[in-house]
């Protein structure tokens, strides 16, 4: 999804929690949509002020909080990392976390997909949404 356009969905879900577009507040939401990875609320906030906008953190951590809570970003929360975001617009994927530099990256496995569809089945069960994350470190 287009950038300025991630952003407008951003701003429509504050609004349609009532809160108000500021200029700084804008200004974060374009650095949250722009993320091609998955900043925690610090890095956020100092992407903002490098961009120039004079957001507090607090501002950081209320926007995201009420993004989250209109369903148009996800909270990830990685063991032993601060919670982490990302756009709920994207498709579906799971996380891998190196736990030597908590690098996140994104991946789909068809095979991991359909064994965890087998598995619930023989349980009795179907998914109705699930979220794995692997935990690595690069072999030596």
């Amino acid at each position: 999804m287009e950038i300025e356009h991630r952003a407008k969905a951003f701003e429509d879900a504050l609004r349609r929690a009532g809160i108000r577009i500021t200029r700084q507040r804008a200004a974060l939401l374009r650095v949250l949509a722009a993320a091609e990875d998955h900043p925690d609320a610090t890095q956020l906030h100092l992407r903002a002020t490098e961009a120039g906008a004079a957001v507090s953190l607090a501002t950081v951590y209320r926007t995201l909080s009420a993004l989250e809570a209109q369903g148009v970003i996800l909270k990830l929360e990685f063991e032993g990392e601060p919670a982490r975001f990302e756009p709920a617009d994207g498709t579906h994927h799971d996380h891998m976390i190196d736990v030597e530099t908590g690098e996140v990256r994104e991946f789909v496995s068809d095979r991991i997909e359909r064994l965890q569809a087998e598995i619930a089945a023989e349980m009795g069960y179907e998914i109705v949404r699930h979220r794995l994350e692997l935990y690595v470190r690069r072999k030596a």
